[in-house]
């Protein structure tokens, strides 16, 4: 049954690739959709590519364990920030300012934002070194699911999910994974329901109220929603990692280039909102009741000694077989959905960013796109060789990776679009100070200097580039006023 499941999963994918190449006739449709996404498909492929195996698997039985059900809370600051608030404050400011800049991708932003082709040519080596560690920690998630449910090795599963991905995206590219997202939201939604239901049910947990009693048992404080003094810091540096964080993707901010329409923008903020509340929610408030299912002589025990096997093995004894395969269909719909996401952005960064933008500026449409597609291949394969070789946990991958991206992007991006007063000087401040800030870390840790957890100093890094560009953009030259009139439109009237 299992089996079936994901057999059936795979063909409507490949069904769906096929459908899409039909439809694409351009770069911009390969990356963008033609700039003609529907509030339904943009909210679905915004919160599909949000959540993943990392979520499931990694983030949420290894906070589980750590935290307890306080974990939940990263849900809910997942969908107030991470998705309503991202939705009013980026979404139509960055549509409306990347069509008048002509901008496809966020490296291209930053060369016509602040004027400098060196910022683009940072920016792009940048997302295509640093987005690596993220997919890995996708593909790392999927082959421990699939090797306690199948019994497949682990390398073998990460290599058919590669194939995988980068079949489906090279046939359909954005038009592919935005109707995928859309049916992958759908298994999600019903996915994560039916997932909370029997994990209760089960007698290892024996209902709600009985869970949080049997968690505070086991540890004191994990059955209690209010964190206790020494979780508080790390718990919200999750929260604020997680939510903030996505500010400053490329792969999440690019969903808000190909929207439609100011309607389709309100919609999608509402249906977005209330995907990431149901997803995330659901999926930290099942991981924290892993310790639920590995109790030896009254004491809680990691399985393996790694985390990332506790939500694969818990599910393994919770679920019915046919229920597994559903809920299996969901953790690859949510990871498909961000793989396809990270792939597409990386590809096009180093077509348009780097071969057109430095090396063949009279590159034509039609070879844009075949770079685009090739580059996908590369991408994927450089992920599948460190999610094989690479030992660190799925958090702390998926940790660096936010942390340089959106260290470096985050105040460069969200002030460029907010501020007329930004200069280049301020935006070179925000990318170097969030660089610095997890490259000295990285120092202090391998000569052991230093020990904190990773999403902290990565959280610190987002922040110090908000702060950085306004400060810093007092010392830099202002922009000419025809050319912030170019980008913010003469009748623009809310300024920062």
């Amino acid at each position: 049954m299992k089996l079936a499941f994901l057999l059936l999963f795979i063909l409507v994918m490949i069904i769906v690739g096929v459908y899409s190449k039909t439809r694409i006739k351009s770069s911009d449709d390969f990356f963008l959709g033609g700039r003609s996404m529907g509030a339904w498909m943009s909210a679905f492929a915004y919160g599909t590519s949000y959540f993943s195996a990392v979520i499931f698997i990694g983030y949420a039985g290894g906070l589980g364990w750590r935290f307890g059900v306080s974990t939940s809370w990263i849900g809910i600051g997942n969908a107030v920030f991470g998705c309503w608030l991202a939705w009013k404050l980026l979404a139509r400011r960055t549509r409306d300012i990347t069509q008048r800049l002509d901008a496809r991708t966020m490296p291209e932003f930053f060369e016509k934002r602040y004027q400098s082709k060196n910022m683009k040519f940072i920016a792009a080596l940048v997302v295509f070194i640093f987005l690596v560690p993220y997919t890995a920690s996708v593909y790392k998630g999927l082959g421990y699911i699939f090797e306690s449910a199948f019994g497949i090795s682990f390398n073998t599963v990460v290599l058919i999910m590669a194939l995988l991905t980068a079949v489906y995206l090279i046939l359909g590219g954005y038009v592919a994974t935005a109707i995928n997202d859309f049916i992958q939201g759908i298994i999600m939604i019903i996915g994560s329901i039916l997932m909370v239901f029997f994990v209760l049910k089960s007698p290892e947990v024996g209902g709600f109220s009985a869970a949080l009693s049997k968690l505070s048992d086991l540890e004191p404080g994990s059955g209690s929603f209010i964190p206790n003094a020494s979780q508080f810091i790390p718990l919200m540096s999750m929260v604020l990692m997680t939510s903030f964080g996505v500010w400053g993707l490329p792969q999440m901010v690019h969903k808000f280039y190909a929207i439609k329409d100011e309607a389709a923008i309100k919609r999608g903020t509402i249906i977005s909102t209330l995907f990431a509340f149901i997803i995330g929610v659901s999926a930290y408030f099942t991981g924290a009741l892993g310790r639920l299912f590995f109790i030896e002589n009254g004491v809680a025990v990691m399985p393996q000694n790694n985390a990332d096997m506790i939500v694969p093995l818990m599910l393994e004894k919770a679920l019915p077989d046919a229920l597994l395969g559903i809920i299996i269909v969901l953790i690859l719909s949510a990871s498909m959905s961000t793989l396809a996401a990270l792939v597409l952005v990386s590809s096009s960064t180093i077509s348009i960013d780097f071969i057109k933008g430095f090396v063949k500026n009279d590159l034509s449409d039609k070879k844009t796109t075949y770079y685009m597609r090739f580059f996908c291949i590369i991408f994927v394969l450089l992920s599948y060789i460190m999610a094989i070789f690479q030992s660190n946990t799925i958090v702390y991958l998926m940790s660096l990776s936010w942390g340089v991206v959106s260290g470096m992007f985050l105040g460069p991006y969200v002030w460029g679009i907010w501020s007329r007063k930004v200069t280049s000087f301020g935006a070179w401040a925000g990318f170097i100070g969030g660089g610095i800030v997890i490259g000295g870390y990285i120092i202090l840790q391998t000569f052991g200097i230093l020990t904190v957890d990773m999403p902290i100093v990565s959280t610190i890094a987002m922040l110090v580039s908000f702060i950085t560009v306004p400060l810093a953009s007092v010392l830099g030259k202002e922009m000419s006023h025809e050319f912030i009139e170019k980008v913010f439109g003469k009748v623009e009237k809310t300024t920062v």
